[in-house]
């Protein structure tokens, strides 16, 4: 049910970065804004690879030059409106995301603003075995693996659709 970070972490490699949701978006991309800690930010260029090789393009507010050098009001009108553009939110559950004073209040403002088929947490299990996002599976739907390859959004019940390319099946 988890993804290990560990194979999140081998894609960062492979992550690029559009200037603006809008050219994702014509080139066909589906669009999401990952939600993470700073501190995790190897993993979070790891998914934003991984999931690019998927289809999809993946904002990471840090690689922003838009984005104040400390957080302040700006931050937070920045993010807001950015959750609001993209199409999706993802969650990425780790150690620090589930500790971190932003993550909390990112996901609680996504909550209020989109649909809940919109909202996916991602939940990681690290190097030790422990699974991080548990408390949010009954809650949102979560990406996963799917198979027999890809990725795919479910539910609590483990009922779910594969995410493939620029496309839900």
């Amino acid at each position: 049910m988890a993804i290990d970070q560990s194979d999140i972490r081998s894609s960062a490699s492979y992550s690029t970065v559009r200037k603006s949701a809008s050219e994702g978006r014509a080139q066909n991309k589906r669009t999401a804004f990952l939600c993470h800690s700073h501190l995790d930010a190897e993993i979070a260029k790891g998914l934003q690879g991984y999931l690019h090789r998927n289809g999809w393009e993946v904002y990471i507010d840090w690689e922003d030059a838009t984005m104040p050098d400390r957080p302040d009001r700006r931050t937070a009108e920045k993010i807001q409106a950015k959750i609001r553009d993209l199409e999706m939110f993802f969650f990425l559950a780790t150690q620090n995301s589930m500790g971190s004073r932003w993550c909390p209040w990112e996901v609680g403002y996504a909550d209020g603003v989109k649909s809940l088929d919109r909202i996916l947490v991602i939940p990681t299990r690290d190097s030790r075995g422990v699974t991080h996002g548990s408390e949010y599976l009954e809650l949102y739907r979560h990406l996963d693996k799917a198979s027999p390859g890809g990725i795919g959004s479910f539910d609590a019940a483990g009922k779910g659709i594969r995410l493939y390319g620029n496309q839900m099946l």
